[in-house]
């Protein structure tokens, strides 16, 4: 990852004009685009080699495009369901897309949006046949072999997280 090194007035402003980047396969995402029209937060749809959102920097703020799309992704999963078929009958293509994140060394945020998270999971509050056992593994697993940072929300929350999280990563990174 490249080395920055701008002023505390500078990440302030190159964070505001941070570009969400939205992989355009991604499905069912009207209330995260809501989210961002109503904040007024810029996004544009584009293929991502692996996650749902990363971000980048525009030239006009930052003297050239500054793109972190190799350095940190949110995958979105909308329900416990969606991440057991991942899990259980895509775990290969699944699998995939972790590797190339590892092999680029990015940070990959797991954001499933569900907010009973792991006592749903335990409870099996979930409609397929996957158990609470084998998911559990699974899912842990996951955290470990690709240091994935999982994390369980209300759909209601889910564009604040991405851009909170994305904000809070550039102003770390940039300084």
């Amino acid at each position: 990852m490249r080395q920055y090194r701008f002023s505390l007035e500078d990440i302030k402003r190159l964070t505001k004009s941070m570009i969400i980047l939205v992989d355009s396969r991604e499905k069912s995402n009207a209330h995260i685009l809501d989210y961002f029209r109503k904040q007024h937060v810029a996004y544009e749809e584009t293929k991502l080699d692996y996650g749902d959102y990363s971000f980048y920097i525009p030239a006009e703020a930052a003297g050239e495009d500054i793109y972190f799309h190799r350095d940190i992704v949110i995958e979105r999963k909308a329900s416990l369901e969606e991440l057991s078929g991942n899990l259980a009958q895509q775990r290969e293509r699944f699998e995939k897309e972790f590797l190339r994140a590892r092999n680029d060394r990015a940070k990959v945020y797991l954001m499933i949006e569900a907010p009973g998270g792991y006592s749903d999971i335990v409870a099996h509050k979930y409609r397929t046949e996957f158990s609470p056992a084998s998911y559990m593994a699974s899912l842990k697993t996951w955290e470990h072999r690709f240091n994935a940072n999982v994390q369980f929300i209300d759909r209601q929350f889910s564009g604040y997280y991405i851009l909170s999280t994305f904000t809070y990563y550039a102003r770390e990174v940039l300084k």
